[in-house]
Parts: structure tokens; C-alpha cells; sequence
């Protein structure tokens, strides 16, 4: 007897039922990436969030019930209020009972996956790694995070932010960019990529609407548009509020996070001083995680799922992330994504 009180011809019942769930429930997503098998889409939808089903005890506010029930196990336990009626999982099937126990997303155990280091040099460079200018006074290095490939014709160009490749409008047209950044081990001699090419001018005399900068490729095989671990761009889209992001940035790597609000007007504090921005994006981590820190500035945020471009990152806090709108940058920069 698999469980007590439970006769061979009632088991029978259970395993058809479990069987018929099975069968409605989880269906293999074709031609789905290893990246969005093991970061799935948060979703009270069935086909998101049923992992597996099975047999087993009915749980019941965490106590045994001794009851036996065919088992739904789910990423995410929504609350019942947070449930349309068309994604609600059932009560009972065929006049048995079914339970609904939440385990998070299942994935293999069989070997770790190893983050790219976004320090390391890459040919083609990659969006998502490290680049950085040279301070013409040598007082210091920094490094920042390449956002996009973007172009204008034929012509390639990295995208990040004025911070990141025009030291706060403090750089001439035509100074070196380096991959990965000087800061990051970057040598002068052999790692210039690319020649600040156009920036959007910082103020402090009125709001900003964009930090941002392009520096134009050496040579276009030097770049890659494919962001680390992510993979290219599938175009750019208008983010949302709740909408589900994803980066690669040169300090925190991969990050998820969430829209929370997309007309915010902030102020930030610059070495030139504080500058207003209108009209920004603010994103929160996930899991208690900071979705950005010091040095992911210029990373590129995608929606999860499309991997369509919505902003440019430029700043925050320990909690909270501010962005840019990618549509906003593009048009002043007069590119289109790569």
C-alpha cells in the first residue's frame, strides 16, 4: 500500500487523474534558451507556473491532513485574490482532492554555470563588460559597463553612459575608450576599442532627460551585440510598471528586477553636482537582491522574456535603480540598436 487506507483500484483513480494533469499542465516549451529555462517568467499562469504533479499527502496550512490528493507543485503560491478565475488551478479533479504545494523552479544539479566575467577582455566585445576613458590628468581610473551596440549606416558604436565615456561632458570628441576598462586591468597600449564619438550634454541649470554617450568602434569586428548571458537585443519596447527586467553590468553581473515606476523625476547627485532628471525609470531587485551598484552604469535593461530594450541604466541606490528610457537615448543620439 503506497499510503494507508488507499486501496489498489483507488490508487488507480489517483494516477489517471494525475496523469490527465500531467498531460494539461506541463507541456515542453520548443526552442526555449538556457537562460529562460533556468529564469523563468513570474506568472500565476498554469503553463509558467506548474512544475511537476504527482501523488501525495494533502497539506493543509502546513499540518497532515491523512488525506491523499493528486499534488500540483508550482514556482510561486499565489495569493487566491492575485488569481483570475482563468488561471485558477483546480480544487478537486474527477471527485479527488488536489493540493497545491510551491517549490520554486526546479533545475538540474549535475554542474554549476559559470557567470562571464564582465572584467575580462573580450574580442568582440561584448555589452554587459567592462570599458572605461583614460583621465587626461592621470589622477585617476575608473570603469563602467558597455550597454549596447548600436548603429548609424554601416558604422558601429558602443553605447553607454556620458559618465562612463565623456567623464561629465570633461572629454573631447576622439578620446580612447579601452575594453575592459583601465581600472579593470586594461592596458593603453592594446586595448583601445572604440573613439568617443557624441554624448547628450549634462546641466545642473535645468532637468535632464538623458546620460548618455556613444563612442564609435574601431573596427566593427571588435563588437558584438550580444549582451553577456543574455544574448542580442530583440529591439526596444516602452517599460512598463511591473514589468519583469534583466541586465548584465560590469560590477553585479546578472541581475533581475522589476519596473516600479516610469515617469519618475529624481535628483542625483554627479561630481559636477546635482542634477535633476525628468521623466525616469525605477527598478527594484528581486530576492532581496540590489538590482545595480557601482559600476553597472551604461548597462542595457531588457524585458524578460523578449529581450526587448527598455532603458539605459545611470544610477541609484543600494534599493532602488534609475534609468533611462531607451527610446529617449536612441533619438538623441540619432541611433538605432545593432
Amino acid at each position: 500500500m503506497p499510503f494507508f487506507g488507499v486501496t489498489d483500484r483507488q490508487l488507480g483513480r489517483y494516477r489517471s487523474a494525475k496523469n490527465e494533469l500531467s498531460e494539461q499542465y506541463l507541456r515542453p516549451i520548443p526552442n526555449l534558451s538556457a537562460l529562460a529555462a533556468f529564469n523563468p517568467i513570474a506568472s500565476p499562469k498554469p503553463e509558467h507556473n506548474v512544475v511537476g504533479v504527482g501523488i501525495g499527502e494533502k497539506i493543509s496550512r502546513d499540518i497532515a491532513t491523512g488525506i491523499l490528493s493528486v499534488k500540483l507543485f508550482v514556482r510561486i503560491k499565489y495569493p487566491d485574490d492575485q488569481i483570475s478565475d482563468d488561471d485558477r488551478l483546480p480544487a478537486t479533479i474527477n471527485g479527488l482532492p488536489v493540493d497545491v504545494e510551491e517549490t520554486g523552479t526546479f533545475v538540474r544539479f549535475a554542474k554549476a554555470i559559470a557567470m562571464p566575467d564582465p572584467r575580462a577582455r573580450f574580442r568582440p566585445a561584448q555589452p554587459g563588460c567592462s570599458i572605461g576613458f583614460e583621465d587626461p590628468h592621470h589622477q585617476f581610473r575608473m570603469a563602467g559597463t558597455l550597454g549596447a551596440i548600436v548603429k548609424s549606416g554601416t558604422r558601429l558604436f558602443l553605447l553607454s553612459n556620458n559618465h562612463v565615456l565623456a567623464d561629465e561632458n570633461q572629454l573631447a570628441v576622439g578620446s580612447s575608450i579601452f575594453q575592459p576598462a583601465l581600472l579593470d586591468g586594461g592596458d593603453i597600449a592594446k586595448d583601445r576599442i572604440a573613439l568617443l564619438t557624441r554624448f547628450a550634454t549634462l546641466t545642473t541649470s535645468k532637468p535632464n532627460k538623458i546620460d548618455c554617450a556613444i563612442a564609435q568602434a574601431d573596427k566593427n569586428n571588435l563588437v558584438s551585440n550580444e549582451v553577456l548571458y543574455i544574448g542580442a537585443p530583440s529591439g526596444a519596447a516602452e517599460a512598463a510598471i511591473d514589468m519583469q527586467v534583466h541586465k548584465f553590468g560590469r560590477t553585479t553581473g546578472y541581475r533581475v528586477g522589476r519596473v516600479t515606476s516610469v515617469e519618475t523625476d529624481v535628483t542625483i547627485g554627479y561630481e559636477m553636482g546635482n542634477l535633476q532628471f525628468d521623466n525616469q525609470i525605477v527598478i527594484v531587485g528581486r530576492t532581496g537582491q540590489p538590482f545595480s551598484a557601482a559600476g553597472d552604469s551604461g548597462s542595457l535593461i531588457l524585458e524578460r522574456g523578449t529581450n526587448r530594450a527598455i532603458g539605459l541604466l545611470f544610477g541609484g541606490s543600494p534599493s532602488h535603480t534609475i534609468a533611462n528610457h531607451i527610446g529617449d537615448v536612441l533619438r538623441a543620439l540619432k541611433v538605432t540598436l545593432a
